[in-house]
């Protein structure tokens, strides 16, 4: 009995150190977006609250808090309130099968540093992908906008098609690895990383899960000079926040997956396993910034030809030569 209570007690106990470290991991992503755009523009960027601006996410955190929650008139008030809720829990969600290193000894027991090591956790990861279309699509349509229809509608289609090239773009690495589990898909790259053995792979998942998280150039459903904010025009205060939170741990959970499925994980030599991993998620989260203040938004035709015309038939001509070459050795 007493082990089942420490077993629970280390559950909950790691759920609210990820879930802390996610989100004030998704405030200062914020920050150093602003300052890497503002100095990529030649501005400043944010630099009054705090030193170097450094608390400025505490103000608008406060701002978003405090913010008047309006709603538009003619709007489907349950769908409404709930659309943001879905795309910040399905984000945070993820995280509960992506491990933070190796076991660890905790009073008396072994501790894996992984809040549930699910033997399906690749399925488990695209499923609640799926679910986050639904915040997206339903948020529009709720708003009684037309501006956020066509937002949540570009949404729905976009993360649909991007879907199917980002799960196809992991089947090899499961041909690999032998195993659905990311703790077991980390373990098979001690000797070299997955990044190296299947590049056409990664590419294809970058892609994909950038377009996935609706990130310039791939931001179609909220284009502000066709949409004005998109799927999300309509919502203010903190349910806006709950959309930009969801953006920003979603950044975490493609930076932590890429780690996790092509860079070692939390692989490294010197540092512990967590900090490893944590360096890979933000060096993969300034990638995405760097690529944002670089390349313009692709037009809806482009983004759509490029997902199911160059990247679908890419990852199975992948998994066509992955399957022969592994039946080769």
């Amino acid at each position: 009995m007493a082990s089942w209570i420490i077993g629970f007690v280390l559950l909950l106990l790691k759920m609210a150190v990820v879930l802390g470290v996610l989100l004030l991991l998704a405030a200062y992503l914020v920050w150093a977006e602003r300052k890497l755009l503002a100095r990529f523009q030649v501005r400043y960027g944010p630099n009054r609250a705090g030193k170097f601006g450094l608390l400025q996410p505490i103000a608008d955190g406060i701002k978003m808090i405090t913010k008047e929650d309006l709603m538009p008139d003619g709007a489907d008030r349950f769908i409404f309130l709930l659309a943001p809720a879905v795309v910040a829990f399905t984000a945070l969600l993820m995280f509960a099968v992506v491990p933070f290193g190796e076991e660890i000894t905790l009073f008396g027991q072994n501790v894996p540093m992984v809040i549930s090591d699910l033997n399906v956790g690749l399925l488990f990861i695209i499923a609640l992908s799926s679910l986050g279309v639904y915040g997206v699509a339903l948020g529009g349509w709720a708003s009684n906008s037309k501006y956020s229809l066509l937002g949540g509608i570009r949404g729905a289609a976009q993360m649909i098609s991007y879907e199917l090239s980002l799960g196809l773009s992991l089947i090899p690495i499961v041909m690999i690895a032998g195993s659905l589990s990311l703790v077991d898909i980390v373990k098979a790259q001690q000797n070299v990383w997955f990044i190296f053995v299947q590049p056409v792979s990664f590419v294809i998942f970058l892609i994909s899960a950038m377009a996935e998280s609706k990130r310039i150039p791939f931001d179609i459903p909220e284009a502000e000079n066709e949409l004005g904010a998109g799927y999300h025009m309509e919502y203010s205060g903190m349910r806006f926040g709950l959309f930009f939170i969801g953006e920003y741990v979603h950044m975490q959970v493609l930076g932590a997956l890429t780690a996790v499925f092509f860079l070692g994980g939390w692989q490294g030599p010197f540092l512990p396993a967590p900090v490893w991993l944590l360096i890979k998620i933000v060096m993969v989260a300034l990638v995405m910034i760097w690529i944002r203040g670089t390349l313009p938004r692709l037009r809806y035709d482009q983004l759509m030809a490029i997902g199911w015309k160059v990247l679908v038939p890419a990852a199975l001509i992948n998994i066509v030569i992955t399957g022969a070459v592994i039946l080769i050795i």
